[in-house]
């Protein structure tokens, strides 16, 4: 070997054995030199077999390393930049093209609009909307300062942005992606290119084209063209498009006449212009449109549209009664508004619309073949009940009292759901509210039912800790304090009758008050309320407090039509659904299913149904129900209800096959029309001349019922409780101390005032099970003496069967 090749393996060799803190070039004593060379060599031995044995155990773990490598090289934050950064590039490409490749198209709204059709169940027509009401007028013959009015409530920064809201419209474009609907928002630019140049319906292209056709719009014309298109294509409600029609509509003026609150009722309209309608809004509808319009002048305010002074001294401009569409006299109006907002509320649940205000519009475009659910015969029938058993008994210039009266019912099917049958007024062109659909007046004591329900399906148990059944025994002295209660509560019964103590089952028949406030208590009312809203009333905001138990709260017949159909359908949800089919050109609507899930149990909803029918055959429908002569042997179950001052009373029952909810509305004729009571009306009403529900809403109910309806059935109950089934007589436990009726049940406290559980401890000789089978005939029971259910005399009422009491 030479000596340059020497030279280089030492070098090798030293630098291969430098310590790992130390340079290669780090000088080595001469003297040991020798030693270091051979440190070296052992060194370079040992490390080849380390580095040998990590290249193999690499090469054993690269299979489970390896792919985490390559996803590291894959996703480096240079390569993930450049990805996002070309996906901008692609999506500001795409956008460019589409900006340059669709261009304004003409406007179509007008084009498009047409007729829709109604018909009966069986195909038969019932009517078609008439010519669309509109007319466009020039942004100029718009007073200023009602223009600003409309820019207030949608859209303040109108005359200074781009047309549309980027941040709104990406959050459309997600949920519609996402399939949650809409809840993004859009500017009077947008609105009106949807409104005019396009449709509807909720798509990613139509949001899209409707982005793109506003950034032109906006480009391509001015503010006050955008502006007057948008006034004059909106939707406002009573079939009005464009605000000269609407100025008509809910003023009697043309659009140049309108005032500035008058302009910022029209404006705030727009948000929902069916539940905002002063003439037929809710009590929460007619809140939320008033702080509507001091949301729109408070916004003129703030941009200095409007004067402090001069806002502050407007009040809110009721708008006049509305006229009918010719074509819609008489309970064709009725039908055809209800199914409108049935319609419309299923196009927003389905994601078809955005809004309630988009649906309306869609609706009101026409081209719509709606098929609804209504039986010509019974809805026939329905009319001429109401008309034979109460209108043609009122003259309103004998009693201005009969000018007042108003009735609403409706007939629903409880296996299918179907609303087969609606009356909503004397006719739809005089009074323009639905009474069918109203939620403004008391229930009364047709919400007793639901107490009962409750109680039974949540196993509820009394002040003394016993569970609550039919034949549970509660103190109904009126006036009686509730006891366990958090607020002071002692109902007084109707007429102030003290009925001593009865069994629940009693208590019913005679709708006592004092009994069910006790009930609910000893439920809970928040549980009450509860099985309310499952049943189908709406209960969100109302307070869990004793006096509901009086039926306080407010219910539409079409609401408690549902809630008994529930009953009768054995607890499985029924909802009324007035739409069988509904089909345009460029959607089919499938109405919701109206049987739902069991949210009472069938053990509870039959008990009640057995309970009920006590009510007709010896509670306080005998005469009107019970001995009709118009019935065959029918089963009926129901309950009469008379809320306070006789300003509305009702009369809901049903057969195994039919429920109908019959309520009389007490309105003044006089506008606001004001709830006022019945009391006097017909001048045919002994006494007082107080109208209860077992008087002509029963009679109604009996007329139209028994008329349409000559199938007898029977109910199919799982329930060894109620006046439908034969009573199981067994021995009754000793009575306590504490379950002695008190003598004094009218001075006694709260504090001391016994819960009444005990069981009815005697049983008359005279009413043995076998003289009271459950397959009698109500038709079969005389009109007087014993009771005709199976239900035994209570010994502790002597007034048992007398049929006085609450309605």
């Amino acid at each position: 070997m030479g000596r340059a090749e020497e030279r280089r393996a030492r070098q090798r060799g030293g630098r291969r054995a430098a310590p790992g803190n130390r340079s290669p070039q780090t000088a080595v004593p001469a003297s040991r030199a020798g030693s270091v060379s051979s440190a070296q060599g052992a060194t370079r031995t040992a490390a080849g077999g380390r580095a040998a044995a990590r290249r193999g155990a690499a090469k054993g773990g690269r299979g489970a390393e390896g792919g985490k490598g390559r996803i590291r090289r894959l996703f480096t934050w240079k390569k993930m930049l450049g990805g996002f950064l070309g996906f901008c590039v692609l999506v500001i490409g795409a956008f460019i093209v589409l900006y340059m490749t669709t261009p304004i198209p003409a406007g179509n709204a007008a084009a498009k609009l047409q007729s829709n059709v109604y018909k009966y169940s069986d195909g038969a027509l019932l009517t078609r909307d008439g010519d669309v009401n509109r007319e466009n007028v020039d942004l100029a013959e718009v007073p200023k300062e009602v223009q600003h009015a409309f820019v207030a409530a949608e859209n303040k920064s109108f005359y200074d942005d781009v047309g549309v809201d980027l941040k709104g419209t990406a959050r459309g474009l997600l949920n519609t992606v996402m399939g949650k609907g809409a809840q993004g928002g859009s500017t009077i630019t947008q609105q009106y290119v949807k409104n005019y140049y396009l449709t509807q319906e909720q798509t990613v292209t139509r949001k899209l084209k409707e982005l793109v056709i506003s950034l032109k719009l906006d480009r391509e014309e001015s503010k006050d063209y955008i502006l007057a298109g948008y006034i004059n294509t909106s939707y406002y409600g009573r079939g009005a498009y464009g605000i000269q029609a609407a100025a008509q509509a809910y003023y009697r003026v043309d659009a140049d006449k309108l005032t500035v609150p008058q302009g910022a009722y029209l404006a705030a309209l727009l948000q929902a212009p069916s539940q905002y309608d002063w003439a037929s809004a809710s009590d929460t509808g007619k809140k939320l449109v008033q702080q509507r319009w001091n949301y729109v002048l408070d916004n003129m305010v703030e941009e200095d549209w409007l004067g402090k002074a001069e806002r502050d001294d407007m009040k809110f401009p009721f708008p006049e009664e509305p006229k009918a569409v010719p074509g819609q006299e008489g309970q064709v109006g009725y039908l055809v508004k209800a199914a409108n907002s049935e319609l419309e509320r299923q196009l927003v649940a389905q994601g078809v619309a955005d809004s309630s205000q988009e649906a309306e519009a869609m609706v009101g475009a026409g081209g719509w073949n709606i098929t609804l659910n209504i039986e010509k015969k019974k809805q026939k029938a329905l009319e001429k009940s109401v008309k034979e058993q109460l209108t043609s008994k009122l003259d309103a210039k004998k009693r201005p009292v009969d000018g007042d009266i108003q009735a609403g019912a409706v007939s629903v099917n409880p296996k299918t759901g179907a609303v087969v049958a609606m009356y909503g007024g004397v006719d739809y062109v005089k009074h323009y509210t639905n009474n069918a659909t109203r939620t403004d007046y008391q229930p009364a004591s047709t919400f007793k039912p639901v107490i009962l329900a409750a109680a039974l399906d949540q196993g509820a148990v009394t002040q003394d800790d016993q569970k609550i059944s039919v034949n549970t025994v509660y103190d109904g002295t009126s006036k009686r304090p509730v006891v366990g209660s958090d607020i002071g509560f002692a109902p007084e019964n109707e007429d102030d009758v003290d009925y001593g103590d009865v069994t629940v089952q009693t208590a019913m028949n005679k709708s006592i008050n004092s009994v069910f406030a006790q009930l609910g208590v000893d439920v809970g009312m928040d549980k009450v309320l509860k099985t309310a809203s499952d049943l189908g009333m709406d209960t969100a905001d109302l307070k869990a407090v004793p006096a509901q138990t009086l039926g306080t709260m407010g219910a539409s017949p079409l609401q408690m039509a549902g809630v008994y159909a529930t009953l009768d359908n054995h607890g499985k949800k029924v909802t009324p659904t007035l739409i069988k089919s509904a089909e345009s050109s460029a959607h089919a609507v499938k109405p919701a299913d109206p049987i739902g899930d069991q949210v009472v149990s069938r053990e509870a909803a039959d008990t009640v149904t057995s309970v009920l029918t006590g009510v007709v055959d010896d509670g306080t429908a005998q005469k009107s129900v019970r001995d009709n002569p118009l019935r065959n042997g029918q089963k009926v179950a129901g309950k009469t209800g008379t809320s306070d001052d006789n300003k509305s009373a009702w009369f809901t029952a049903y057969t195994p096959d039919l429920v109908t909810s019959v309520g009389l509305f007490g309105e003044s004729a006089e506008p606001p029309h004001p709830q006022v009571t019945m009391t006097g009306a017909t001048g045919l009403l002994p006494g007082k001349g107080r109208i209860n529900g077992g008087g002509y809403p029963a009679q109604i109910w009996a007329a139209y019922t028994f008329g349409v309806s000559s199938k007898v059935s029977r109910f199919d109950l799982e329930t060894d409780q109620g006046a439908a089934v034969q009573p199981s007589i067994t021995t009754s436990p000793s009575q306590s101390p504490s379950q002695e009726p008190s003598e004094e049940p009218t001075t006694e406290s709260p504090s001391s005032e016994p819960s009444k559980t005990q069981e009815p401890s005697e049983t008359p000789t005279t009413q043995e099970p076998s003289e009271t089978p459950t397959t009698q005939e109500p038709s079969e029971t005389p009109t007087t003496g014993a009771p005709t259910t199976g239900e035994p005399q209570n010994p502790l009422d002597p007034q048992f069967g007398s049929g006085t009491g609450s309605q």
